[in-house]
């Protein structure tokens, strides 16, 4: 069990943004850790499972980067149990290749999966286009609120989502998802298309990242026998309608 932190140079401690990597190949840290600082992040270090948890609620990181097969831990339950205390992105960075490990890791929270081995310029590029969606729009950019039938409201300002007049627990990427739908209600949106203005130009073919996300909201958002607000239309994508209105 190990815990460390390193923090870049001459950087200010309260103004990095904070990245927790969950990994246990020093190697693999070395690099990881050496990049992350160089550019500026402020890195903690776990080298097994069972500190992640509590390294999350006491350092409050801004990310995971989360390996799933580790010593004192299961990773995708270890995933699962970061998602359901904190809505912070997280990383999945494993040797597992199969996609049914990415699906599992997607379900279980992630809000990307990297499989070893990668460059480092990719893991950077996925590190900086998850931190983006978890960062509010410009203030001029989706300023307004949305009210989708008669039940739901986004505050795209605020990054709110209130269902029955009761705040929504969406995590980034979740509420990404849901403001691209909701600014373009109405207009049936691609899988491509949602994946480059979601999660980025180097997505388009991970369908299953979308699929998976729109099951999320889905559960959170639509009630049982009522008519769906996100509808699928097959082979072509997703469009949002009005909540609890005839199809």
């Amino acid at each position: 069990m190990s815990t460390d932190r390193a923090r870049p140079t001459n950087a200010d401690p309260g103004l990095a943004t904070k990245v927790l990597l969950v990994e246990d190949d020093p190697n693999i840290v070395d690099m990881i850790r050496a990049n992350l600082l160089v550019r500026g992040f402020d890195v903690v270090i776990s080298l097994d499972g069972q500190r992640a948890l509590p390294i999350v609620e006491t350092e409050r990181p801004d990310m995971v980067l989360l390996d799933l097969m580790l010593p004192g831990a299961d990773g995708f339950e270890l995933c699962k149990a970061i998602r359901e205390r904190s809505s912070i992105g997280i990383i999945v960075v494993s040797a597992r290749g199969g996609e049914q490990d990415k699906v599992t890791a997607l379900n279980a929270g992630a809000d990307d999966y990297l499989t070893k081995p990668f460059g480092i310029e990719e893991l950077l590029a996925r590190v900086t286009a998850t931190l983006r969606r978890s960062r509010p729009a410009p203030a001029n950019e989706h300023s307004e609120s949305i009210a989708i039938g008669d039940r739901i409201t986004l505050d795209l300002a605020a990054r709110v989502v209130r269902r029955d007049g009761r705040i929504v627990h969406l995590t980034p990427t979740e509420f990404a998802l849901l403001r691209e739908l909701a600014v373009n209600r109405g207009k049936l949106l691609s899988h491509e298309t949602l994946l480059r203005r979601v999660w980025g130009p180097g997505y388009v073919t991970d369908t299953e990242y979308v699929r998976v996300y729109i099951r999320r909201l889905r559960a959170k958002l639509e009630s049982d026998g009522a008519a769906p607000i996100i509808v699928t239309q097959p082979r072509a994508g997703y469009r949002m309608v009005d909540a609890e209105t005839p199809a």
